[in-house]
Order: C-alpha cells, then structure tokens, then sequence
C-alpha cells in the first residue's frame, strides 16, 4: 500500500527518451489500446445513453492507457506484452466505462435495470482480476509493471464504484473514503516520507482489497437500501481503515 501509485509511475528514468531497439511491445500495448476504443465509446454510450457519458469513459480510459504506456516504456523488461497486459487493458476499458454513469448523478437510483447492469459489469470485470496473473505467471512474464498496473487499475475501479455508491443514495460522502483510502495514503507519504516505503507481502492486504471491492458493487444492487447499505459501507470502511492502520503502525515502528 505504500506504492507510489500513479506518481510511482511517472518515475522514470533517463533513459525513457532515448532509442530503445526493441519497440515492439510498445507498438502492441498501443495497438492494444486503439482496438478497446471502440468499445468503450459503445459501453459507456450503452450504460448512460449520451455523447457525454461515452466520452468520459473514452477520455478516462485514454488517460489511463497513456500512463500505463509510458511506464510500460520505461519499466517493462519483456520483449513481449503477454496475454497478462491484454487483460489488464480490457479491464482498464471495462473500468474506464463505468465512469459514464457518473456524468448523469442519481441515474443508477431511478433505472433499477441499468444499476443491475453496471453491476453485472464490474462483477465481469472483478472476475477478471486474477486471470492477468495467472497468464503472466504461465507465460513468465511476471513483472513489477505488471503488478503495478493492476493494483493502480484496482484503486481507480474502487473509487469509480465508491462515487457511483454515493450517487446512488447508497451511503454519504464518507463512503469516498472506502474507495479513496489509498489515494490518502499515498498523499500523507507526500508530507511523511516514512510512509513511503516498501511492506511486507500480507495476504490479508489483499483479501482485504478484494473484500473492498466487493461491498462496493454489492452497494449497487438496487435491493441492497437504506439501513442495510450503511451498514454494509460502514464495515467495509472499518475493514478497509484496520488494513492501513496495521501498515501505519508497521511504518512507524521501522522508519528508520
């Protein structure tokens, strides 16, 4: 949790400008990315029925395709993209769409069949989490970008679906919180510089994580209401808040 997220990701090195030989895999990752276009302008345009809803999807998922790309460029060892990177990327599509709805606040609380398809969306998209790291171990293209893009892909699902919560009536602002803890970690490591630093691998941080998620689309149900989202929002918050604080505390006992 300490990862410098998408700021981690912008630190590259010299060398980015520079020849690389190889532009292969770069060219692909592209390529990649031009072909999901079209159906992330028909995804979002599905889910919100206008112009502004598909093109807050396409320019989401443009912004993160191009970050990804140039830490891709910079950081991948690999002199092919792997199936991995292919799935990672059709969820970043997936993701980028369901920020369509978010340009038409309340819709998802008034169409009750269009909330049960954006969740059977990021069902699909969940299920997909996981599948990347099964091929890239098959393939043995297992990478540190590799793992940096799905957890940056897996805080901006978390936020996306924390806002559409939100939105919905499904909890207050404070369920931001629940998909936006991490970004306030990342911005307290800013002022902290202690709480930058690496953390040892903890397979409850990630069952955690997955639980997170989980509640998050479990609160688009429309049958999912009133007391009982609360409820449910306020224990994956509490869930979510235990997780960091254990690292905070790690932290703090081994800064040096």
């Amino acid at each position: 949790m300490s990862d410098a997220g998408l700021v981690g990701l912008l630190r590259l090195p010299k060398g980015l400008l520079g020849d690389r030989g190889d532009r292969s895999v770069n060219l692909r990752f592209a390529l990649v990315c031009i072909l999901l276009m079209p159906g992330v302008l028909a995804l979002g345009a599905a889910l919100t029925g206008s112009f502004m809803g598909a093109a807050t999807g396409l320019v989401t998922f443009t912004i993160m395709a191009v970050v990804a790309g140039l830490a891709l460029k910079a950081q991948y060892q690999h002199d092919r993209l792997g199936i991995a990177n292919i799935v990672t990327l059709l969820r970043t599509a997936i993701i980028a769409a369901l920020a369509a709805p978010l340009t038409q606040p309340g819709l998802l609380a008034m169409e009750e069949a269009l909330a049960w398809t954006v969740l059977g969306v990021a069902v699909f998209s969940l299920c997909l989490d996981g599948v990347d790291g099964y091929f890239a171990r098959r393939q043995k293209l297992t990478s540190d970008f590799g793992a940096r893009f799905d957890m940056e892909v897996d805080s901006i699902f978390a936020l996306l679906l924390a806002v559409l919560a939100m939105q919905s009536g499904k909890a207050g602002l404070w369920i931001l919180l629940l998909g936006g803890m991490r970004y306030a970690f990342l911005a307290a490591g800013l002022l902290l510089p202690w709480l930058d630093r690496p953390l040892p691998e903890r397979f409850s941080r990630k069952a955690i994580c997955v639980i997170q998620i989980a509640v998050l689309i479990g609160l688009l149900a429309p049958i999912i209401s009133g007391p009982l989202s609360w409820a449910l929002a306020a224990s994956g918050t509490l869930l979510l808040t235990y997780s960091f604080g254990r690292d905070v505390v790690w932290l703090a006992r081994h800064r040096a």
